[in-house]
């Protein structure tokens, strides 16, 4: 069941701005000020004036300030998965879902914080669901394995993708002295008491990228391993 406010409390209503008010510029006006000022400014005062309006008019769309937050993180989730269409691939197909899930959270990356551990229980989250879930059973996973194994699938990609939204949003003095510590601070530590940084020294300018990419990778390589069914690229025999 759905906390979704009846249709008949949806109708596109004029603002004071002559604007015509309904869910979709909510959410839309929501992300431009979470963007603009951090999730702090997702307040139904705020909001009502954004978008020139009573602020209990919001509440003919939303039941409060967390069933917009709600709305929020399905629309981000909506956005990111528009015009997915799997192929016989599960592998790839999974691979593109993470990578789409990724930039949807990186689109807004202050949004990210508390949208990406939220079930939306909305529209856009239930499509996702259903397809990742989908595409797991195709591999010849059963029921059981398949929910689970989509769990363990999407709390690493949201995992990843909520970290690098996060320091995204950043400012960008505070990133690029992250980015710095590593060629600098790490690479003048004692050898005889850290042999271990001091072996991979050379390396570890690549500790300042994401490894959102290998982390999904390797998750598939487990994936496609213990699937009960060929991947449709492997030959027979």
């Amino acid at each position: 069941m759905t906390t979704r406010v009846p249709q008949e409390r949806r109708r596109r209503r004029p603002t004071r701005s002559g604007v015509l008010l309904s869910e979709e510029l909510i959410v839309e006006t929501a992300l431009r000020l979470i963007g603009e000022h951090g999730p702090e400014a997702l307040s139904v005062r705020r909001l009502g004036t954004a978008l020139g309006c009573d602020p209990s008019a919001l509440y003919r769309y939303f039941h409060g300030t967390d069933d917009l937050v709600l709305a929020v993180a399905d629309r981000i989730i909506g956005d990111a998965m528009a015009g997915f269409a799997p192929g016989d691939d599960w592998v790839a197909a999974l691979r593109e879902m993470a990578v789409r899930v990724r930039a949807g959270y990186l689109a807004h990356p202050r949004a990210a914080a508390f949208a990406s551990y939220r079930v939306t229980r909305r529209e856009n989250e239930i499509r996702a669901v259903e397809t990742g879930i989908g595409l797991l059973l195709s591999a010849g996973f059963g029921p059981a394995d398949a929910a689970r194994l989509y769990l363990t699938f999407i709390d690493t990609v949201l995992g990843h993708a909520a970290m690098d939204a996060a320091f995204q949003a950043l400012p960008p003095q505070q990133r690029e002295s992250d980015h710095q510590a590593w060629s600098e601070v790490y690479q003048g530590l004692d050898p005889v008491s850290h042999p271990a940084l001091t072996a991979v020294r050379q390396e570890l300018h690549t500790m300042r990228d994401s490894s959102f990419e290998e982390a999904v990778d390797l998750l598939l390589e487990a994936l496609a391993a213990r699937a009960p069914g060929r991947r449709p690229q492997e030959p027979l025999g």
